[in-house]
């Protein structure tokens, strides 16, 4: 049996259709339920977040998150395969009215994504204070607690509503099938051949 992690979400929702199209069977969580047991596989419903450290300790085999959360985990998992959905981007983001400068002594950027913030501005030798926030994000350059964010961008519009604008583009991403590196090793042969029926219901081969 594999355990599969998939967060809550639309990213869950196509991974799941994605499963309905592979084995033409139903898989549907029940109301509120967080395990769905069919046939040889087990899913587990979890947080987008929480996926990598499910898989990464095991608990789950494999799992499909977005490559920004992975980036921003950074656990040493096997990244599979690019399912190519659930496209987005991470952006700074500044007020509307505003240009980017990078040329102030400091600049405070408020984020959930320390890691890939911290990354992106010390490889451009930027100085920059983080400030850690957990959601409603683009009210800080509005209330003057920041002055830009980075940000996951679909298509701009949560931004544009809230009078910010993305400003410069840090990473694209998209879905990825992981897997833990035991599992890969000790089920190579199942999840490789999952990852060759998603690969010819996905591209159509």
């Amino acid at each position: 049996m594999l355990t599969v992690a998939l967060p809550k979400g639309r990213i869950g929702d196509d991974s799941l259709r994605l499963f309905e199209k592979i084995f033409n069977k139903e898989f549907r969580f029940g109301d509120r339920k967080l395990i769905l047991e069919v046939d040889d596989f087990k899913f587990l419903r979890v947080r987008s977040q929480d996926v990598p450290t499910y898989v990464y300790h095991k608990a789950a085999d494999i799992g499909v998150v977005g490559l920004d959360v992975l980036e921003e985990h950074r656990l040493d998992l096997v990244r599979v395969l690019d399912l190519g959905f659930g496209k987005c981007s991470v952006s700074i983001g500044i007020k509307s009215d505003k240009e980017i400068d990078f040329s102030k002594p400091s600049l405070k950027v408020a984020t959930k994504m320390e890691n890939i913030t911290r990354d992106f501005f010390s490889k451009r030798a930027i100085p920059v204070e983080i400030i850690k926030l957990y959601g409603s994000i683009e009210l800080a350059p509005l209330v003057g607690l920041a002055d830009m964010i980075v940000d996951i961008v679909e298509t701009g519009e949560t931004m544009r509503q809230n009078g910010l604008k993305p400003a410069l583009k840090i990473m694209d991403s998209s879905a990825y099938l992981i897997a833990n590196k035991n599992s890969f090793y000790e089920k190579k042969g199942e999840i490789l051949d999952l990852r060759q029926k998603i690969k010819e219901v996905l591209h159509g081969s």
